[in-house]
């Protein structure tokens, strides 16, 4: 893992309850005490450190005493509620300790699929990382509905990692990276690198039965590509094991390393891709397709079938090809209403139909991604 070994800036540690919590669900002062104590060595050596961490709501399931996860999402928040204080009194006395202070964030997701509240956050962050604060990030499941949940903590860590362009994201677990596993469960062999998380990588991870379930792999994956396609290495690697941060930073072989991408994508098509909320879905016909797909093209508006949702100019909307498959995501330059009336014309129509032509582009290049 020698592309590891170079001085970091900046790296994002995502922490999974696992890491931090006892079997019983219970906050293990332990296993906090230590985790802190490898981040402040990270952060002495002059690297800038942001957590997202989980634990929240098995800390309130803890306390509690629940005997097993409740089901409902007001009981879950509940324990969120509960648990959250708690997480952050762990964190606060022990970085404390170490002669750092804490800042707490709770996230939902549409304080970044806002533009504005992105940028917000952006900036909130990188304010308390020039104060020396160690930011300790966490979805906001207190108010969390189905509508605005990241869905885990893996998603909203690519997340932030992308928004705060990191050096390295971390993902720490119970396992020790993409590994295989046999019909008992049993591991048999890791896999060390990943040059791309391709659809064979997925299907790899959901054949596998680890003691943290199917699901905690796939999301992790999906995280690694988010992050991955911003240009960030991450690396899956097991929290639970000594000194695994360290080793880390240190460029020893541990756990699955995931590759960044060469040609990165930049931070406004990032969020584009991966962050906003689209308003509405725009059909193109084959031609207009390979145009943006192969040939790196603007939308016109000659190539559109139809338009679907209500949208206004600037919002995010859906690309959908003739077999209803999308295949990509950007700014409109039209609202809804003006984009039924010149559908299907050419741009030396435009004028013509609507009285006024801002664009020629119903969705320019520059602020279009290809998914």
């Amino acid at each position: 893992m020698t592309l590891i070994k170079r001085k970091f800036k900046r790296i994002l540690v995502k922490v999974g309850t696992s890491v931090i919590t006892s079997k019983k669900s219970r906050l293990d002062k332990t296993k906090i005490r230590k985790l802190v104590g490898e981040i402040a060595e990270i952060i002495d050596a002059g690297v800038e450190v942001i957590i997202v961490t989980s634990g929240a709501i098995g800390a309130g399931i803890g306390i509690l005493k629940k005997s097993a996860r409740p089901q409902s999402l007001p009981e879950l928040q509940a324990c969120a509620a509960i648990g959250q204080n708690q997480l952050m009194k762990q964190y606060e006395e022990f970085f404390k300790k170490r002669g750092y202070i804490t800042a707490q964030i709770l996230l939902t997701q549409e304080d970044l699929t806002d533009r504005k509240r992105y940028l917000n956050a952006k900036n909130t962050l990188l304010t308390l990382l020039e104060e020396k604060a160690v930011p300790v990030i966490n979805e906001n499941d207190t108010v969390s509905t189905d509508e605005i949940k990241f869905g885990d903590n893996d998603r909203l860590s690519s997340l932030v990692a992308s928004l705060l362009k990191v050096d390295l994201l971390v993902m720490l677990t119970d396992v020790d990276g993409l590994c295989q596993y046999d019909q008992k469960g049993k591991k048999v062999k890791c896999v060390n690198l990943v040059e791309k998380v391709t659809r064979d990588v997925e299907n790899f991870a959901l054949k596998q039965k680890s003691k943290s379930g199917i699901g905690g792999m796939v999301s992790k994956l999906q995280a690694a590509k988010i992050a991955t396609s911003s240009g960030i290495p991450c690396i899956i690697a097991n929290g639970t094991k000594r000194e695994t941060l360290l080793k880390i930073i240190e460029g020893e072989r541990v756990g699955t390393l995931f590759l960044a991408h060469r040609n990165a994508i930049s931070a406004k098509k990032h969020w584009i891709a991966y962050t906003s909320k689209v308003q509405g879905t725009i059909k193109v016909d084959n031609g207009a397709k390979e145009a943006l797909v192969n040939k790196q093209k603007s939308l016109l508006p000659s190539g559109i079938i139809e338009g679907e949702g209500r949208f206004d100019v600037g919002d995010v909307v859906s690309i959908i090809g003739e077999e209803n498959e999308e295949f990509a995501k950007g700014f409109t330059n039209y609202s809804s209403l003006e984009l039924r009336k010149i559908m299907g014309l050419k741009t030396g129509q435009i004028q013509s139909a609507l009285g006024y032509k801002h664009y020629d582009e119903v969705v320019h290049r520059d602020n279009l991604v290809i998914l």
